[in-house]
């Protein structure tokens, strides 16, 4: 299946305000079915980059708990959260 097939929208983008490196927070609907809420519009060394949910280990790390399987989805969804966002 290519990112195309996956009718991907963002559902709820919220800017945020300040000088942190989260710039937004963002919720994805696919196949107007699922939806993956927390999705993060971040600011690092290179620009703007979309970062997936992630919840705390025990062990005090953090892990991914949306991890797309392959690039071209990842690209998919990465273009489609920053036009929503502006930049």
């Amino acid at each position: 299946m290519v990112a195309e097939d996956l009718r991907l929208e963002v559902s709820r983008i919220h800017k945020l305000d300040g000088s942190g490196a989260t710039k937004a927070f963002c919720d994805l609907s696919i196949f107007d079915s699922f939806v993956i809420k927390g999705l993060r519009v971040v600011e690092g060394e290179n620009g703007l980059f979309v970062s997936m949910p992630a919840e705390a280990g025990k062990d005090g790390k953090w892990y991914k708990t949306v991890i797309p399987l392959n690039k071209g989805v990842m690209d998919e969804v990465e273009k489609l959260v920053l036009e929503a966002y502006g930049g």
